[in-house]
C-alpha cells in the first residue's frame, strides 16, 4: 500500500492538509510520482478512443484511495468527496478520475437520491468519458441507490434516451450487480430492450454483460427474452449474453435469433 509519508510520496503524511483542494493536489502529485509510460501505453489497447493514463494498475489505485481515505475518513463527509470529484473528474487522466470515484464510494452510506443528478451531470459532461470510469462509478454508486430507492427505476430508464453514450452505458451497467443477484430483473430487461436500437459497441457490450449476469439466476428467462427479441438484438450483445450457456445452446440461440441482415 502506498503510504503518504513513504519515500515515493511527495506529500508528508503529518503535514498534509485535508481540504478537497489539498487532497486533489496530493493525489495528482502521487500519480505523477508513480507514472509508468510503458504501462500507460499498454493500457491504450483496452480502449478504442484515445485515453490519457499515468499507467497505474487497478490494485495500486485502490491502495492509494484506501490510504487517503484512512487519513480523512473521520473529518470528511459526502460533501467533501463531491467537492473532490468536481476537481478531479474533469481531469483527462483516467487515474485522476478513478481516484475521485473510489473516494466517493467510501462514503456510500451517506448516499441519497440527491446524488443522482450529480452522477448524470458528470456522465453527460463527459467527465467520465471512457468505459472504465463509468464501470467503476455506476455499478456501485447508482446500483446501490437503485436498490435502496426503487422509486429511482423509472428515472434511470429515461437515461436510455439520452444522447450521451456514457449516460446510456451508466443506465445499463448500474443493473449488472443487481441482475447478478436476481434483483430488479424486470427493470434490467426493460433497460436492455430500450437500448437495443442504439448501434454503439460500448452499449452493446454493456448490455450483453448485464444480460449474462441476469441469466445466472434465471437462465430460462434470459433464453425466452433473447428468443422474443430475436433479430432486434445486436449480435455483439447476443454473443456476450449467451456466454454461460452450453455450446449447443449457444449455437441454437445464434441461429434462432438471426435476422436477414445479421
Amino acid at each position: 500500500m502506498i503510504k503518504a509519508d513513504s519515500p515515493r510520496s511527495p506529500v508528508p503524511r503529518k503535514s498534509a492538509a485535508i481540504s478537497p483542494k489539498a487532497i486533489a493536489a496530493e493525489i495528482l502529485a502521487r500519480l505523477e510520482a508513480e507514472r509508468d509510460p510503458v504501462k500507460a501505453a499498454r493500457s491504450q489497447r483496452f480502449f478504442k478512443e484515445a485515453v490519457e493514463c499515468y499507467g497505474l494498475t487497478a490494485p495500486r489505485m485502490r491502495a492509494l484511495a484506501a490510504d487517503v481515505h484512512d487519513r480523512i475518513k473521520d473529518r470528511w463527509s459526502l460533501g467533501d468527496a463531491l467537492a473532490l470529484c468536481e476537481i478531479l473528474l474533469p481531469r483527462k487522466a483516467i487515474e485522476a478520475k478513478t481516484s475521485a470515484i473510489l473516494l466517493l464510494l467510501k462514503f456510500k452510506k451517506e448516499f441519497t437520491p440527491a446524488l443522482v443528478p450529480h452522477l448524470k451531470r458528470w456522465l453527460a459532461a463527459d467527465n467520465c468519458d471512457n468505459w472504465a470510469c463509468v464501470d467503476v462509478l455506476c455499478p456501485e454508486a447508482l446500483s446501490w441507490l437503485i436498490e435502496k430507492n426503487p422509486d429511482l427505476i423509472n428515472e434511470i430508464k429515461t437515461w436510455t434516451d439520452h444522447p450521451n453514450r456514457w449516460v446510456r452505458r451508466g443506465s445499463i451497467v448500474a443493473y449488472v450487480p443487481l441482475a447478478r443477484h436476481g434483483k430488479f430483473l424486470d427493470a434490467a430487461y426493460d433497460i436492455a430492450g430500450r437500448t437495443f436500437p442504439v448501434r454503439d459497441d460500448l452499449l452493446e457490450k454493456a448490455n450483453g454483460w448485464m444480460l449474462r449476469e441476469a441469466g445466472k439466476k434465471d437462465p430460462a428467462r434470459l433464453e425466452a427474452f433473447l428468443l422474443r427479441h430475436g433479430p432486434a438484438i445486436p449480435r455483439t450483445t447476443l454473443r456476450y449474453a449467451i456466454e454461460r450457456f452450453s455450446e449447443a445452446k449457444r449455437k441454437t440461440l445464434l441461429k434462432k435469433t438471426k435476422g436477414e441482415n445479421s
